[in-house]
Formats: C-alpha cells, sequence, structure tokens
C-alpha cells in the first residue's frame, strides 16, 4: 500500500463491542459466569490493545476466547491484535471468523475491508466496504465510503477514489480527513486548482487541521500564488506550530534558503 493506506479508518473497538455483543441465549436475559468473565478479559485486552502492550493484550484476549469462543467481539479483537502483531493469516482467520458469528455487523465489516486494503487485497476490500455501506444499521456509512475512497487512491484507481471520498463528503460533510484525502488526491492527479477548492470550501465552513492547511500551501505553491502559500504557511505556524506539517513546512524553507 502507499502512504494512503495508512489512513484507513478502523472503528474504535469500544465502538466495536458496543455494536457487537456475543450471540444471545434464546430466551435468557442475564449472561452466564463464562460470558460475564468474557467481557472482563475481553474489555482489559482491548485497554492493553490500545496502549500498545501486545502481550498483555494477547493473554487478557486469549482468557476471553477460552470462556466465550461465540463472541464476536473477541474474534474482532484477536484479528486487530494478529494484524498489529504481524499475523497476516491469523488476523484474516479472526476477522472470517467474526464475520461468521455476527454476518451483519457493519462495523466488523468495515474492519475487514480495512485489513484488505492495507494487504494490498484492494477489490475485495471496496466490495467489503460496499457491503458496509447498504447495512441499514451501519450508523457511519460514510467511513467505509472515505476507507473505500482512500484504498482505491492507493491502488491509483482515481476516479473510483473520487467517487467514494466525494459521497463520504456528502454524508458528512464537516469531516476533515475526507476533505484532507479529496485534496491530497488532486494533487496526486496534478490538479492544484481543485485541491486548494476543496480545501478553502472546507475551511469556510469547518474549523481548520494542519493537515488541510499544509494541502492548501501545497496546492497553492502548485498554482505558483506565492501570497496564497505563505497565508496558508503563516496560518498552519501559528494555529499549530508543533504539527509535523508546520515542521515539513519549516524544513522546506530552510531547504530553498529562508523565509521568501
Amino acid at each position: 500500500m502507499t502512504r494512503a493506506g495508512a489512513r484507513l479508518v478502523i472503528l474504535g473497538l469500544s465502538a466495536l463491542a458496543a455494536g457487537c455483543a456475543s450471540t444471545p441465549p434464546a430466551a435468557r436475559d442475564e449472561p452466564t459466569r463464562a460470558e460475564t468473565a468474557a467481557a472482563y478479559n475481553l474489555q482489559l485486552g482491548v485497554a492493553y490493545l490500545q496502549q500498545g502492550n501486545l502481550a498483555l493484550a494477547k493473554e487478557k484476549l486469549d482468557r476471553a476466547m477460552k470462556h466465550n469462543p461465540r463472541d464476536a467481539t473477541v474474534h474482532g479483537a484477536l484479528a486487530l491484535l494478529n494484524e498489529k502483531l504481524g499475523n497476516v493469516a491469523d488476523a484474516d482467520r479472526y476477522y472470517r471468523s467474526a464475520l461468521r458469528l455476527a454476518p451483519r455487523n457493519p462495523d466488523l465489516t468495515n474492519n475487514y475491508a480495512v485489513f484488505l486494503c492495507r494487504t494490498g487485497r484492494v477489490e475485495e476490500g471496496v466490495r467489503r466496504f460496499a457491503e458496509a455501506t447498504r447495512n441499514p444499521l451501519y450508523r457511519t456509512p460514510w467511513r467505509a465510503y472515505a476507507n473505500a475512497g482512500v484504498c482505491l487512491r492507493g491502488a491509483k484507481r482515481y476516479d473510483e477514489a473520487a467517487a467514494n471520498l466525494q459521497q463520504a463528503q456528502r454524508l458528512r460533510p464537516d469531516d476533515a480527513e475526507t476533505a484532507f484525502q479529496l485534496g491530497e488526491l488532486e494533487l496526486e492527479r496534478g490538479r492544484p486548482v481543485a485541491a486548494r477548492e476543496i480545501v478553502e470550501r472546507h475551511l469556510d465552513a469547518f474549523p481548520a487541521t494542519p493537515e488541510l492547511l499544509w494541502v492548501g500551501a501545497r496546492a497553492a505553491r502548485g498554482q505558483n500564488d506565492r501570497l496564497a502559500e505563505e497565508r496558508f504557511l503563516r496560518r498552519l505556524q501559528r494555529d499549530f506550530p508543533d504539527s509535523p506539517q508546520a515542521r515539513a513546512a519549516q524544513s522546506s524553507t530552510r531547504a530553498e534558503g529562508g523565509v521568501r
């Protein structure tokens, strides 16, 4: 995958857990002791996974699996853990078992699609994203459209990528990440005018981000509009001085011989 692939959005594990409880037994409201133990270990495993403590995350998630092997959330969390560990085959196996247990869970479908795109299986990933967007239970379908756009952008299928990102933007016009991805896409296509229009349209209505200001500065440079470029850069340095984009701008300026 290209750099674009790094911006694919996996749903937070807490949101995934909320939407993907284990299959409830018929005519029984109270969880068993095993289910309670599984939920407790899942919670701990997710917390350790978010903290980057993969060894403890594995210990707790393995315990959760032992207590309740039919909890799709546990399988989904183990898939994410194995992906972080670089165990691609095991991650794929856990994603598939999670979806067998909860085939209509759109968050799991989105996360599996992200995994497929990260591992170069673009066609299958895009199909899974489309499946998520068609699910009436999905509360954030714009995420799947945005992710499909990023996936297709990484594969340099720019027209398809733009169509998906534009649909995401129609559903969630305030999302800065989608605007950023569209701006980057237009820069990759050699269209700085379109990239700048995307940035300025977003900034007219919603808060700035360092990513969008950096796209705007590079788009203005592509238009040879030095005043606009410096305007974007000044705002970047003023509002986000510690951001990677501000540091990149400073390095670029030094390399060119100082501030113009």
